[in-house]
C-alpha cells in the first residue's frame, strides 16, 4: 500500500500541481543517488499522475561520481518509458556537474540537453567551492551553441548576491528547487531562495526529487507554505523552456 496516500489526496484535491513542469529530478532508476528500482520510479509518477503534474524532466547527475553514459541512459530511459501508461509526459535530460568528465563531452557534443528544443544544459557545481575556470567553462557552453541552466543555485554555500548578479548578466539561467523556499535544505538555501525570487531571477522550477518521502513533506498544506508555494509556481508557466 502506497504509504503517503492521504497526504497525496489531499495535494490533489488542493490543485497546487495541476500542469506543473518538474525540470529536475533523480527518478531514471538505479543511475545516481536517486531512485533505485523501476518500481519505485513508477510509483512515484503515479504519484506525480495523482497530483497533476504535466511533465517531467528526469535529470540524472553525470560526474566523475556517476560517469554515467549517454547511450546506458537513454536505454534505460527507454525501460522506463516502455513500463509506463500514465498521462505524465516524461523526458530525458541530465544535471551535468561541471568537472573534467563533463569539458571531455562537451568537446565531443555527448550531451542530454533539456527543453524539448534541445539548447539547454542543465548544470551544478560543488556546494562548497567553485570549479577551476567556472565562468570560463560556462562561456564554452554558450559557444558550443547551449544555454546554460544553473541547478538550484539557492544551494551554493560559496555564491553571494554578487555572484548572482553577475551570473544572471552573463546570461546563465536558474533553476530552482521548490522546496527551498519552505526550509528543505536549510535556513540559509531559503533565505537565498526567497532573495532571488524577489529578485526575479528564477527561471524554471524543479523538486529535485531523490525519494518521494523526501520531498513530500514540503508539500503540506500550512498556510504560510501554501503561500510560499503559490508565489513561486508562477514561475512553472515560464514560456522560456517548454
Amino acid at each position: 500500500m502506497w504509504p503517503f496516500g492521504k497526504k497525496i489526496e489531499s495535494l490533489q484535491e488542493s490543485g497546487m500541481f495541476k500542469g506543473f513542469i518538474d525540470w529536475h529530478s533523480h527518478i531514471l532508476p538505479g543511475v545516481d543517488d536517486g531512485i533505485k528500482t523501476m518500481e519505485e520510479s513508477l510509483s512515484v509518477l503515479q504519484a506525480y499522475e495523482k497530483l497533476g503534474f504535466k511533465k517531467v524532466w528526469l535529470t540524472p547527475h553525470i560526474m566523475e561520481d556517476y560517469p554515467n553514459a549517454t547511450q546506458e541512459l537513454r536505454q534505460i530511459f527507454n525501460k522506463l518509458k516502455d513500463n509506463w501508461s500514465g498521462d505524465v509526459d516524461i523526458c530525458l535530460a541530465a544535471e551535468n556537474m561541471l568537472d573534467s568528465l563533463f569539458e571531455s563531452r562537451l568537446e565531443d557534443k555527448d550531451l542530454l540537453p533539456i527543453g524539448d528544443e534541445g539548447l539547454h544544459l542543465l548544470v551544478e557545481t560543488s556546494y562548497y567551492t567553485p570549479p577551476f575556470g567556472m565562468y570560463e567553462t560556462l562561456d564554452k557552453i554558450k559557444q558550443s551553441g547551449y544555454f546554460p541552466i544553473l541547478a538550484h543555485p539557492e544551494r551554493y554555500r560559496y555564491m553571494d548576491e554578487k555572484d548572482y548578479k553577475c551570473l544572471k548578466a552573463s546570461g546563465i539561467l536558474f533553476q530552482m528547487n521548490f522546496s527551498s523556499l519552505v526550509g528543505g535544505y536549510g535556513e540559509t538555501a531559503r533565505k537565498k531562495a526567497e532573495w532571488l525570487l524577489s529578485q526575479g531571477m528564477i527561471n524554471i522550477l524543479g523538486t529535485d526529487v531523490h525519494r518521494l518521502e523526501g520531498v513530500l513533506p514540503w508539500m503540506t498544506q500550512s498556510p504560510k507554505r501554501r503561500r510560499l508555494l503559490d508565489s513561486i509556481f508562477q514561475v512553472a508557466s515560464n514560456p522560456l523552456l517548454k
